[in-house]
C-alpha cells in the first residue's frame, strides 16, 4: 500500500504471491529445458523472426536465443548462461537444480517454515555437499594418468550429450588431439582461441576433420601463382603493399600532367622498393634453382601490379589475411610476423613442409600443413545445411572446455549422476547436528538432497524407463557396498535402465563444472526464496524530480 502511495504506477506482488511467481517460472523453465539433458535428450527447434531454422539440445543456445518474458526466469537464464561462459557446460543442469530447489522448499514453506529457515539449510546443505565434492573426486596428477585414452572417454561424455553417436565416435578423437595440440607441456598452459574451428557447407557432418596446422578461407589472388609450394619459407606481413589513402585529410594540387606523373611515379617508388626488400629475402633463402618455396601472408592489402611481380618470381602471396589468424600463423609456422620491411632477415621467415590451396566452387581454401612443432589447429567442420553446421560447432566448443578442465584441473568426477546420487545419500545419513542444522533447519537440507536427485531422475525419465525404479536400485548397491565396507560409484545405466558403474564405462564428468553447478544453484535459489515483493515499476519519481 506505502508503494502505491509512492507510485500509482507500480505492480506489486507481495509476500505469497510473489514467491508462486518465483517457483512457477523456475519450475516452468525447468520443464521447457529438462527435456533436453543427457545423451538421450531430445532436441528444440528454434525459429527466429526470418524463419531460419536452428536445431539444438545445448542448453547455452537455447537459453540466449529463447525469448523469455518471466523477470524470474531472466533471472535465473542469465545465471545459468555464465556458467557455460565459465566453464563450458552444465546450464541445464543449472537450470533444473534451481527449479527443483524451489520446488521442494516451497512444499516446505506451504508447511509454515519461513523461508530464511530453508535457506540457511541450503547454505549448510551446500557447503557440506562441496566437501562430499573434494572427497568423491578423483585425481589424475600423473601424465601416464591423463593419457590421450582417458581424455577420449572426457571428450565422449561431453559430445554425447550433443549430438547422436555415430558423429560422437568421429569428433572425440579430433577435439582430444586439438586440445593435445595447442597444450605447451612446459609452461603449463593451454589457450583455446589457437583452435581454428572452420565451418565448410559440403558434405555431411561426419565428414568434419582434423588439420594439424592452419586453413585460411581464401587463396592466391593471381592465375600464375602456384597452387601447392612444398618446403616454404612463410613471410608473415601486417605491411601495405598497395597505394593508401592518407589517414588525415589531404590534398595535393599540380598545374600539369608531369607533376601528376612524378607523383604517382613516387607513389609506385614507395610501394615496389618495399616489394623489391621482399624478393631479395626470397633469393636469399631460396637461392636461383633451389626446392625450397617462398609464401606470403599479409593481413594488408596487395595491389595487382605487386601480385604480378610476386607471381613471376614464383611466390605465393595471400592478402588480408584474418587478424586472428596472425598470432596463430606464428604459431604454426614459428615465424615472426612484421609491420615493416625495413629489417627483414632470414631469422623472422616460418617454415611450412606443405601449403596449398583447396577450391570448392567459388571458394578458395589454403592449407598450411605438415609443420614440425605446430602449436595451433583447425576444426574443419563440414555440413549440408546451417542448422547442421551450427549444431556441430556447439557441440566441439563444448567438447574442448570439457576435455581442456580436465587437463586444468587434473581431477574429475564420475558421471552418469553418480556424485548426484552419492551426495543426496551422503546429506540424508550424516549427523545434520553436527553441521549446525537444529530444528527446522535441517527441513533445508532435506530439501537440498532431494533436489540433488533431479539430476539422475531426470536422466533415466529422458531415457523412458522409470526414475523410482532405477534410482531404488542405487540406493540397494550402495547399501550393498556400505555393508561390505568399500566404496562403490554408482550411476544410471540409460541404455538398460539399470545401475553402472561410470569409472569402468567410462563415463566422466568435470569437476569445476560441477562445483559450479551446486555453488550457482544453491545461489540464485536462496535469492529467489527470500524475494517477498515483486515489483514492476513505473516511471521513477526521483528521475522526474531531477529533470
Amino acid at each position: 500500500m506505502s508503494l502505491q502511495l509512492l507510485n500509482p504506477k507500480a505492480e506489486s506482488l507481495r509476500r505469497d504471491a510473489a514467491l508462486k511467481v518465483n517457483v512457477t517460472s523456475a519450475e516452468g523453465l525447468q520443464s521447457v529445458l529438462e527435456t533436453n539433458l543427457g545423451p538421450k535428450g531430445t532436441l528444440k527447434m528454434l525459429v527466429d523472426g526470418a524463419g531460419n531454422i536452428k536445431l539444438t539440445k545445448d542448453g547455452k543456445v537455447l537459453l540466449t536465443e529463447m525469448q523469455i518474458q518471466s523477470p524470474t526466469a531472466v533471472l535465473i537464464a542469465r545465471a545459468a548462461a555464465a556458467q557455460d561462459e565459465i566453464t563450458g557446460d552444465g546450464t541445464t543442469t543449472v537450470v533444473c537444480l534451481v527449479g527443483e530447489l524451489l520446488k521442494q522448499a516451497y512444499r516446505f514453506i506451504q508447511e509454515g517454515v519461513h523461508p530464511r529457515v530453508i535457506t540457511d539449510g541450503f547454505d549448510i546443505a551446500r557447503k557440506e555437499t562441496l566437501e562430499f565434492l573434494n572427497e568423491y573426486r578423483i585425481s589424475k596428477n600423473g601424465e601416464q594418468e591423463l593419457d590421450r585414452e582417458f581424455l577420449l572417454q572426457v571428450a565422449r561424455s561431453s559430445l554425447s550429450t550433443k549430438v547422436e553417436p555415430e558423429l560422437t565416435e568421429i569428433l572425440s578423437p579430433i577435439v582430444t588431439d586439438a586440445v593435445l595440440n595447442v597444450q605447451n607441456e612446459e609452461t603449463d598452459s593451454l589457450d583455446l582461441h589457437m583452435v581454428e574451428i572452420m565451418q565448410m557447407q559440403r558434405l555431411s557432418p561426419k565428414d568434419t576433420t582434423f588439420i594439424r596446422g592452419l586453413v585460411l578461407d581464401h587463396g592466391g589472388r593471381h592465375p600464375d601463382m602456384p597452387n601447392r609450394v612444398e618446403n616454404a619459407y612463410v613471410l608473415i606481413l601486417n605491411v601495405s603493399l598497395e597505394n593508401e589513402k592518407t589517414e588525415v585529410n589531404s590534398s595535393f594540387f599540380y598545374s600539369s600532367a608531369d607533376q601528376r606523373d612524378k607523383l604517382a611515379a613516387s607513389e609506385r617508388k614507395f610501394v615496389d622498393d618495399k616489394l623489391k626488400k621482399i624478393i631479395d629475402l626470397k633469393n636469399e633463402v631460396c637461392g636461383l634453382n633451389s626446392n625450397k618455396g617462398f609464401v606470403i601472408i599479409n593481413q594488408k592489402g596487395i595491389d595487382p601490379m605487386c601480385l604480378d611481380v610476386l607471381a613471376k618470381n614464383g611466390i605465393l602471396a595471400l592478402r588480408r589475411a584474418k587478424r586472428r589468424n596472425m598470432e596463430r600463423l606464428q604459431l604454426v609456422t614459428s615465424g615472426e610476423a612484421q609491420n615493416s620491411v625495413e629489417d627483414l632477415s632470414p631469422s623472422v621467415l616460418g617454415f611450412s613442409s606443405l601449403i596449398y590451396e583447396e577450391s570448392i566452387g567459388e571458394e578458395k581454401f589454403t592449407y598450411v600443413t605438415a609443420n614440425k612443432n605446430s602449436k595451433s589447429c583447425t576444426i574443419l567442420i563440414k555440413g549440408s545445411t546451417n542448422y547442421a553446421l551450427n549444431q556441430t560447432k556447439d557441440a566441439v566448443r563444448d567438447g574442448l572446455r570439457a576435455v581442456a578442465n580436465v587437463l586444468r584441473d587434473k581431477m574429475v568426477i564420475p558421471g552418469a549422476g553418480a556424485f548426484f546420487i552419492a551426495a543426496a545419500r551422503h546429506l540424508r545419513t550424516c549427523n545434520q547436528n553436527k553441521l549446525g542444522a537444529t530444528g527446522k533447519t535441517k527441513t533445508g537440507l532435506d530439501a537440498f538432497a532431494e533436489a540433488l536427485l533431479v539430476v539422475p531422475k531426470t536422466l533415466v525419465k529422458n531415457s523412458g524407463f522409470d526414475a523410482l525404479d532405477v534410482l531404488a536400485m542405487c540406493e540397494d548397491e550402495l547399501n550393498e557396498a556400505d555393508e561390505e565396507g568399500e566404496r562403490r560409484y554408482v550411476g544410471v545405466d540409460l541404455k538398460i535402465g539399470d545401475t553402472c558403474d561410470p569409472t569402468i564405462e567410462g563415463i566422466w564428468d568435470s569437476y569445476r563444472v560441477i562445483r559450479n553447478a551446486v555453488n550457482g544453484a544453491s545461489g540464485i535459489a536462496s535469492n529467489l526464496l527470500l524475494c517477498d515483493e515483486l515489483l514492476r515499476a513505473g516511471r521513477s519519481t526521483l528521475k522526474e524530480g531531477a529533470q
